[in-house]
């Protein structure tokens, strides 16, 4: 939860719109992996499209009849270059689109991995004001390109192209990058939803600010794979504060529905595992509490009484004793 305007807490992660630009998120698996990137390969060829170009949504959109010189070099740039110095090139060439031009080339260096780079122009870009032509071309024609974001460790979320997919992708460059507090901040201002709550707390989480991470996921409930991820951030910050009794709530909701992501589950039993030896047991049952070992006064009355009886012993055989 963050703080309202009157100094009410409201959620972070519960979005009130009825559309949002998100699609489904998955969780990244070196198996599905391969098999998304061999999809999109073959999806390519399929539809005549290269893989290197920025995600479309269906079919590109047509460019509609006595465009302008602008609109024209742009759509060409977007939808048929791999490269963002094509975009840059338009961008020198129209000043008025320049903002505009470097945002959709940060996306494109950002899928290609590019997060210095991509960092840098989506920067540039959401810090240069753009005309209304360009404004206008953005909302007709760019609403179908789709940006995969990781918002946290493996998990990535489709996002059409709107404020998020800019922020977000920015706030996961600057993750990679190390500059951890200009990723949250990159993402504070974002409408509450899961995708951006998981980027906020990832990038909280780093900084050690657990104390935020458990206030803003209060009441999560487990209701698809982001949500589980989340939870798994908040149970992680609640173990590093020592609330192992909440932590142990938050891993049992995540373990909850069955049909978690399995790489999910298995983290969440794995944090069970480590809970458990935070704990000093062997198992989280309540019977598996190691006993607590015994004082160090206790110890030195028992050396104390050993060397005492030893010294008897030595005195009582000078003496002749049996």
């Amino acid at each position: 939860m963050s703080e309202g305007p009157n100094g009410e807490f409201q959620s972070i992660f519960h979005d009130t719109r009825d559309l949002t630009p998100f699609r489904d998120g998955y969780v990244r698996t070196p198996v599905r992996g391969l098999a998304d990137g061999v999809g999109e390969v073959l999806s390519g060829v399929l539809t005549g499209r290269d893989p290197a170009r920025l995600t479309v949504v269906g079919d590109v959109p047509r460019l509609k009849r006595l465009s302008s010189k602008q609109a024209k070099a742009m759509h060409a740039a977007v939808f048929a270059s791999t490269e963002p110095d094509r975009l840059i090139a338009v961008g020198r060439l129209y000043p008025g689109w320049a903002g505009l031009c470097h945002v959709m080339a940060g996306l494109l260096a950002y899928k290609h991995g590019g997060f210095l780079r991509a960092s840098e122009l989506l920067q540039r870009g959401l810090a240069t004001r753009i005309d209304d032509d360009a404004s206008q071309f953005s909302a007709i024609y760019l609403g179908q390109v789709v940006t995969r974001v990781e918002v946290a460790e493996r998990i990535e979320v489709p996002v059409l192209f709107s404020e998020e997919s800019v922020f977000l992708a920015l706030s996961h460059c600057l993750r990679e990058m190390g500059m951890t507090e200009s990723a949250l901040e990159a993402v504070v201002g974002l409408p509450p939803s899961l995708p951006s709550a998981l980027a906020r707390c990832t990038a909280a989480s780093q900084l050690g600010r657990h104390r935020d991470v458990v206030l803003w996921t209060e009441g999560l409930l487990n209701t698809d794979d982001l949500s589980a991820a989340l939870l798994l951030i908040r149970a992680r910050s609640q173990r590093s504060r020592g609330d192992f009794e909440s932590a142990q709530t938050a891993l049992k909701e995540v373990l909850r529905r069955r049909k978690t992501s399995l790489a999910l589950r298995n983290d969440a039993l794995t944090d069970r595992a480590l809970l458990a030896l935070d704990q000093g047991r062997r198992t989280l049952t309540p019977r598996s509490k190691r006993q607590a070992p015994p004082e160090l006064e206790t110890l030195e009355v028992i050396r104390k009484d050993a060397e005492m009886r030893r010294l008897w012993e030595n005195d009582f055989k000078r003496l002749g004793g049996e």
